[in-house]
């Protein structure tokens, strides 16, 4: 059930935030060393790394004013490589990291990395428009790398079209309305066949525990619980420990024991999702927007004719309080942080900022995001057509510097056209209902911290109230049962982890 991301959020590109960031005040900036090359370790994705000296390089240099220094590194080794390259004594000036590990935040902490906070507001193009997602992928309150902004807000209810037009339904606005469609969908023969063979919404096994954007985790929000931790009376506590989350899984268990949902949810490939929607048995998904596109794609090849007759999407559901808590991701993947090994002063620093601000520049943007205009890709209007014949070798290494992409303050390449003008229609839905939600985004006001404790049981902490929840939905245990789960949380280490976030955020406020 991986979600692949964008390139960089195209969502930025279609709204306006004010402007925030942490500047080092009114002063000017100190001026950077001069800089010939610029060492950068990253990782491709792709079956084989770029070769030296490709268009995509020889472009991107032409911008930045230095000669970039590429380590690629295979995805599938590239944590392994960044463990080992932070113990030896020979680190780029620039190193993609993919995620706050331990052994990234004991080094940032240790002095390993430099601390950006007070630094990125001296450069436009490195000064954030997303200061919720910036201040989620820092570490404790300090920035210790640039994010890669990905799409902040993708949640998405998808609907049989066809059904609802068969039942004079409409598309669901609330909680409420998504079990009166999802009742309707499994009890009103929706598909008209005369047989008892469909049901609501379509939910697979999860591989993760709470707060990683399940179905499950989307009521839960929507319901008003939060976003994995939320606050209440003035202090930071898990989602799973407020009365709304003990009402939404409520709402998820009346919609399993009616039957509204498959009843194989707890154990259903998820990588075949899709199917039940597609062969007529299922009639609702709750998961990210690209979905959409992958179900609509789908059925162009096997209905060419009537391929648009069938899907719909709206955004987050409005909850039983009648507000839209809207479940966003984290906005990022990683980020690019500046070791001190490599880059000892400050003047350094600054000429490697000043060549970074470059690569997330109007003019960078594109290349890293699209290719080369007339190589890779023609405009139509303001959007991107994929030329025919491009050689994999160059698509591959398109997609391998996109890996470089920051796109804080936006989105600075070209979106794709869609094949034709329902995809097109459907697509521009998606990126407005994005918008849209956005405004009702219910950030994980725990991200920016680090507990201790959660470092060392946080794996054996994450199974206990989602085991107990699997267990309440599937009827083997009572919501009694679910609040005993919640206590042994707390007992087993969980009040200590509440404890030390409190305190991390009290000292970061």
């Amino acid at each position: 059930m991986k979600r692949t991301p964008l390139a960089a959020t195209a969502l930025a590109a279609t709204i306006t935030i004010a402007l925030t960031g942490c500047g080092s005040g009114a002063a000017a900036p100190e001026e950077g060393a001069e800089l010939e090359s610029l060492s950068i370790m990253a990782p491709y994705l792709v079956t084989n790394a770029p070769t030296e000296g490709n268009e995509i390089e020889t472009a991107l240099e032409e911008v930045a004013g230095v000669d970039l220094k590429l380590n690629w590194v295979p995805n599938a080794s590239y944590g392994d490589k960044v463990n080992i390259t932070l113990a030896g004594d020979d680190l780029p000036q620039v190193m993609v990291v993919q995620g706050k590990d331990p052994g990234f935040v004991r080094n940032a902490e240790a002095g390993a990395f430099w601390d950006l906070t007070d630094y990125l507001g001296d450069y436009p193009n490195l000064k954030t428009n997303l200061p919720e997602v910036q201040k989620a992928a820092s570490v404790n309150g300090k920035v210790y790398g640039i994010f890669r902004a990905r799409d902040v807000m993708r949640e998405a209810v998808i609907v049989r079209k066809d059904w609802l037009e068969n039942l004079g339904l409409e598309l669901p606005k609330t909680t409420e309305d998504l079990y009166e469609v999802a009742k309707a969908f499994t009890q009103n023969d929706p598909d008209g066949n005369g047989v008892d063979d469909t049901y609501g919404i379509i939910v697979p096994k999860w591989p993760g525990t709470i707060g990683t954007n399940s179905p499950w985790d989307a009521i839960e929000t929507w319901y008003g619980a939060g976003n994995r931790w939320t606050e209440r009376d003035g202090e930071l506590v898990p989602n799973f420990t407020t009365d709304e989350w003990l009402e939404a899984v409520e709402f998820e268990r009346r919609l399993v024991d009616e039957g509204l949902v498959n009843r194989d949810f707890a154990t259903f490939d998820s990588a075949t999702w899709n199917e039940p929607f597609l062969n007529g048995k299922g009639g609702i998904i709750l998961d990210v927007h690209s979905r959409a596109g992958q179900l609509i794609s789908l059925l162009k090849q096997s209905q060419p004719d009537a391929f648009s007759e069938y899907v719909d999407i709206t955004g987050n559901l409005e909850g039983p309080d009648g507000e839209l808590h809207a479940l966003p991701t984290a906005g990022y993947s990683g980020f690019l942080a500046i070791p001190k090994s490599s880059v000892r002063t400050e003047a350094e620093l600054r000429g490697v900022l000043e060549v970074l601000d470059k690569l997330n520049s109007d003019e960078a943007g594109p290349i890293l995001n699209n290719g080369i205009e007339g190589t890779t890709y023609t405009l139509d209007g303001d959007l991107a057509v994929a030329v025919d014949g491009v050689p994999q070798e160059l698509k591959d290494a398109v997609l391998s510097y996109s890996q470089l992409g920051m796109n804080v303050n936006g989105f600075k390449g070209y979106l794709p056209k869609q094949p034709s003008e329902y995809e097109q229609q459907m697509y521009d839905k998606r990126k407005e209902i994005e918008a849209a939600d956005l405004e009702h985004a219910e950030f994980d006001p725990s991200a920016p911290f680090v507990s201790e404790t959660y470092i060392s049981k946080g794996a054996q902490l994450d199974t206990i109230v989602a085991d107990a929840r699997i267990q309440f939905l599937a009827g083997q245990i009572t919501l009694g049962d679910v609040e005993k789960a919640i206590e042994l949380w707390r007992s087993s280490g969980g009040d200590d982890v509440i404890k030390e976030i409190n305190e991390l955020a009290e000292a970061g406020s």
